[in-house]
């Protein structure tokens, strides 16, 4: 049985479980031209070897604001696989349920950074066979919250999520999902709608809002006005989900479906913007599982995203929960 450390336990007390993807991630950056082929050197001022993946980064974020956290997932029975689990260790996530496959290779994950933007280039590895299978019942039965990523790259889980959250559910658990970017511009299915019924907490960014409600044809990559963004939140509400929107330099809002909270920027001086919305992502669940009210726990996630910013890499400059409460407290005053 791969997760017999897990079987001689009635149950597993976990405040977060974490499901998804988890790889290294190398950074480099920033590029002031344009990405030059025809075996052309092009010189950036950083490069970094990071852990990567949405969940992994939301996990790690979560651990540093102080909940108990596990992680599921699959990665290789390799030294990215290794690297990818010792990271997670390290950084205070129950890697338990992380599996090695002995027949696939991790995920990488290569990031080049131009301004505020970046390029993503990702081969998935072990994503595609990532599946029900490696989420522990006695974790999803065991968690207070559960929380998804990046559902467009592991389609065998994404079939089963529906399932699972209501398992979480049954058993008393608040459940919350980052789609993340779809590589193949599909976004809307059936699928993501039955997801979306047993779905609390649902946090895409603007860009990803607009698509998966279809206020803003996925197509249009720049995204639409500020009323577009509140129009797709509250057309995703009334799927089921309280939708949490990032807006990047303009905070962050969220729709239940009758009310509309907004959340200022936090000012800091980025260096780079990988993971932030994962960090925002566990500042949001971290805060709501503490007892915030919305509008707090909005504005205390705007603060872990922009502190996440302060280094290279999604987590190495994460805050602590009394750092990010004191920049929710400073930004608070000053508005």
């Amino acid at each position: 049985m791969p997760y017999s450390s897990f079987d001689s336990f009635d149950s597993f007390d976990f405040d977060l479980l974490v499901v998804g993807d988890a790889n290294p991630d190398v950074v480099v950056g920033p590029l002031d031209a344009p990405l030059a082929f025809g075996q052309r050197e092009q010189l950036v001022a950083t490069g970094l070897l990071t852990l990567g993946g949405s969940a992994a980064i939301m996990a790690c974020g979560a651990a540093r604001l102080g909940l108990r956290v596990a992680f599921a997932g699959r990665v290789g029975d390799d030294d990215a696989g290794r690297f990818v689990r010792d990271a997670l260790s390290a950084r205070g996530v129950d890697t338990g349920a992380l599996r090695l496959d002995p027949t696939l290779p991790s995920p990488l994950t290569a990031v080049v950074t131009r301004g505020a933007d970046r390029a993503i280039l990702t081969a998935p590895g072990t994503l595609a066979d990532t599946g029900p299978d490696d989420v522990p019942e006695v974790l999803l039965t065991g968690s207070r919250h559960v929380h998804a990523a990046s559902y467009f790259l592991m389609p065998k889980l994404a079939d089963a999520l529906p399932a699972l959250f209501r398992t979480a559910r049954v058993h008393g658990a608040t459940t919350s999902l980052d789609t993340n970017d779809d590589p193949a511009g599909r976004w809307r299915s059936a699928g993501l709608t039955d997801l979306l019924a047993v779905t609390d907490i649902l946090l895409p960014n603007a860009r990803e809002a607009l698509a998966l409600s279809g206020v803003v044809d996925a197509g249009h990559r720049e995204g639409g006005s500020d009323a577009d963004v509140v129009a797709a939140a509250r057309e995703l509400a009334a799927a089921g989900p309280l939708v949490v929107v990032k807006t990047g330099a303009d905070g962050a809002l969220s729709h239940d479906g009758r009310t509309l909270r907004r959340a200022a920027p936090v000012p800091v001086e980025p260096r780079d913007t990988v993971g932030a919305g994962d960090s925002f992502d566990a500042g949001f669940v971290a805060a709501t599982l503490s007892g915030l009210g919305a509008s707090d726990a909005l504005a205390f996630a705007a603060a872990c995203g922009a502190l996440s910013t302060r280094a290279h890499g999604g987590t190495g400059a994460q805050p602590t929960w009394d750092e990010a409460m004191a920049a929710t407290t400073r930004n608070g005053k000053n508005q």
